[in-house]
């Protein structure tokens, strides 16, 4: 299976504030999310992270978190994605700013930030990104927001929207819907 998630800021304290998290601390928001993204996720699967995986944790720590999540881990990189070392690399399948995937014979763009008309946007592709958390006051949501038929077939994959859980495809088009 194919899962989508983003924005787990995982070492970041301020994001609990920031984004209104449900956690005390940043260590359970990171054991918090690495059980909801294995009890869905196998060895098997892949998992498109579409930015912001860590923040300001260093090397060692990263190493041992990416180890003890489930699936192959491609990363679409955010603005705060910088600075792997090799290591670090090697844990996951690609590293790319943009990305084209097929999903189950359905096109999907993958970037961090949202696109307002993405490759294959008249052919019926799908959209999945970041970076909005769930910060409705931003120019970015109010767009997205303000125009639910244009952006129809685009998805935030933030854990802050998705119950802090790798989502598939057919997930967020069902959360989609809902809102």
């Amino acid at each position: 299976m194919i899962f989508y998630t983003a924005d787990l800021h995982l070492g970041h304290e301020n994001v609990i504030a920031y984004s209104n998290r449900p956690f005390s601390n940043a260590a359970e928001m990171l054991e918090c999310i690495i059980l909801n993204w294995n009890s869905v996720v196998s060895a098997d699967d892949d998992v498109y992270i579409i930015g912001d995986m860590f923040f300001k944790i260093n090397s060692k720590e990263q190493l041992e978190i990416l180890r003890r999540l489930k699936g192959r881990k491609h990363l679409i990189l955010g603005n705060h994605d910088r600075g792997f070392n090799s290591n670090i690399r090697d844990e996951f399948v690609e590293i790319t700013d943009y990305l084209k995937l097929d999903d189950n014979g359905r096109r999907v763009v993958l970037s961090h930030y949202p696109i307002l008309e993405w490759d294959g946007y008249f052919r019926g592709a799908y959209h999945v990104y970041g970076h909005i958390h769930n910060n409705f006051d931003t120019p970015a949501y109010q767009i997205i927001k303000n125009n639910p038929e244009h952006f129809r077939n685009a998805f935030n994959a933030g854990v802050d929207v998705t119950g802090y859980t790798p989502r598939t495809l057919n997930e967020l088009i069902r959360m989609n819907e809902r809102t």
